[in-house]
């Protein structure tokens, strides 16, 4: 009998709603939104969904570590949380081994199929950024990358942690209404494609807040993989369906693709920020851009413009497009940059971005910086009791990602191709076997105690372009305004897209708005989810504290 790992545990928090402010100067020690900070002796989850949550804690409590944890709950999301992830997507992770004392971290993506040509692109008229259906599917990682981190660091089978997510898609579960809500609004891009709507639509609508969703598909999908290993997926049985349907669409992989597929160890970059050390993942993702963010900023006086302020804002929202413009001209597959991803951090480069900074005024336009050559998604975190910490990324990229259900299977195909440009010439320029420039950005934060580096926060924030902006403002809630972990994630976010637009949260006052105005910033209005879903761990001298996104149906817990 399949063991389901249910919500009857200790769960050490409580649900929220944003929090407001008219202030701004709106500093908050601590949560105002009616959620706390999640604190615990034992080990921590904290993912974007209630189920996920308890099932990575039921692992540990079983004598499961974090790795273990981290995959179970990325399992039971690409269930419970469909239009965010899957095993049809990619994933990245950094880990915190706590016996080693040291960060490894993996790059699981995949990359375009052998047939993806930029000239047949063009001819099709494919537009990067927005493309979805077969033309966009690259081959999907993720699960390779499940595996390849069992297997290095887990003390749990891949057949094991998928137990769970087998249980929830074969019984069915109640859906939460955040994802009922997101869910409902993919209707008639489901109805597209007979095996998304075979799977998604049941009864030709999206499932209600509450409402039982089964997907009998899915869960023979994971037991073929549980019974005969990621061989099924990679060129096996369940491989060949992908390649067959995919080809007939119009799309581009091949089984051979699929076969040659392998996820890549990677070394995270850093820098040092106000006595911490933010780690993120190199290219082909955009962490990059954080870390250039924090230097960008570094020498400003944060604390004394005021937390939210018109000031505060326009800096950050400058630094932004500032390292933004650098990843569109230096960032792309790691084997394909014409510009050492280090140089984009050295004082030389910083200081010649930061220059470029009119601090009362908003640039429309941000030119890369100078080339100088040398020689959305579900984000979830864990820690377990012997201090071993997961900071765990997965997408499919836009909702439902392409769209492709190849029918039977229960899983939607991930459009990451779109993140390819069609440009000529540069690292992210689409061609066969590359990797696209990747929004996921798992983040990592350690800190210098007697001499000895050590693990203090995984932390990380889905949600498309919104990232990289939405870890620094998480960080400088917490690093430079005294934020707890839960207020950090709590406090209002904006999001910059291009050009002056800028987009505000709803607890904005009119002040603020106005003066950004002033400034030059175009503002407008986006859904609660646009602005991003975050969770977080600290290491405490004695145990947990937590943090999760009230703009999500998640939720952190402990014991």
């Amino acid at each position: 009998m399949r063991r389901r790992c249910v919500a009857a545990l200790l769960l050490f928090t409580t649900l929220a709603t944003l929090p407001h402010s008219a202030s701004l100067h709106a500093q908050r020690p601590t949560s105002m939104a009616g959620r706390s900070t999640v604190y615990a002796p034992g080990g921590m989850v904290a993912t974007s969904q209630p189920l996920a949550s308890s099932t990575g804690l039921a692992v540990l409590r079983a004598g499961g570590n974090a790795v273990d944890a981290a995959v179970a709950a990325a399992a039971v999301l690409t269930v419970t949380e469909p239009h965010m992830t899957g095993i049809g997507g990619d994933m990245f992770a950094i880990v915190w081994l706590a016996k080693e004392q040291k960060l490894v971290a993996i790059n699981a993506s995949g990359r375009a199929g052998s047939r993806m040509l930029r000239d047949t692109l063009v001819a099709r008229g494919f537009r990067s950024g927005s493309q979805q259906g077969a033309m966009s599917v690259t081959v999907p990682g993720a699960l390779a990358g499940w595996d390849a981190l069992l297997r290095a660091h887990g003390t749990q089978t891949l057949a094991q942690v998928l137990q769970p997510a087998i249980a929830y898609a074969g019984d069915g579960f109640p859906v939460t209404p955040i994802i009922a809500a997101q869910w409902a609004k993919e209707t008639a891009f489901l109805a597209r494609d007979s095996g998304a709507a075979a799977t998604y639509l049941p009864g030709g609508r999206a499932p209600q807040a509450g409402e039982w969703f089964r997907n009998a598909d899915y869960a023979r999908t994971l037991q073929a993989i549980a019974d005969s290993g990621i061989g099924v997926f990679y060129g096996g049985s369940l491989g060949r369906r992908i390649v067959d349907r995919v080809q007939a669409l119009g799309g581009f992989i091949t089984l051979d693709d699929l076969r040659a597929n392998a996820p890549s160890w990677v070394t995270p970059m850093s820098v040092s920020f106000r006595g911490y050390r933010v780690w993120e993942l190199p290219p082909s993702n955009q962490g990059i851009a954080a870390l250039e963010m924090l230097r960008i900023l570094e020498p400003y006086d944060l604390a004394a413009m005021g937390h939210n302020s018109p000031t505060y804002l326009h800096h950050l929202i400058e630094a932004k497009k500032l390292a933004y413009a650098d990843l569109d001209r230096f960032v792309g597959d790691a084997d394909h940059l014409d510009m050492p991803a280090e140089q984009m951090l050295t004082d030389e480069f910083i200081a010649a971005r930061r220059a470029l900074l009119n601090p009362s005024r908003a640039m429309e336009r941000v030119d890369p910086g100078p080339l100088r050559t040398k020689s959305e998604t579900v984000y979830l975190s864990v820690a377990d009791a012997e201090g071993n910490m997961v900071s765990f990324i997965n997408s499919i990229y836009d909702y439902f990602g392409s769209g492709v259900v190849v029918p039977g299977t229960g899983f939607a195909l991930h459009n990451r191709g779109a993140g390819f440009t069609l440009t000529p010439g540069l690292p992210n320029t689409v061609a066969p076997g590359k990797r696209p420039f990747h929004t996921l950005i798992p983040g990592f934060v350690t800190r210098t105690v007697n001499g000895r580096e050590e693990a203090y926060m995984s932390f990380g924030l889905m949600g498309g372009g919104v990232q990289a902006q939405g870890h620094v403002q998480l960080l400088l809630n917490h690093f430079v305004f005294g934020m707890d972990l839960q207020a950090a994630i709590d406090a209002p976010r904006f999001r910059h897209y291009d050009g002056y637009r800028v987009a505000l949260e709803a607890p904005f006052s009119d002040a603020v708005r106005t003066a950004l105005q002033g400034m030059g910033h175009v503002l407008f209005e986006q859904p609660t989810v646009a602005f991003g879903g975050a969770q977080a761990i600290i290491r405490l001298p004695r145990g947990w504290g937590a943090g999760s996104d009230p703009r999500k149906d998640g939720l952190a817990v402990g014991y």
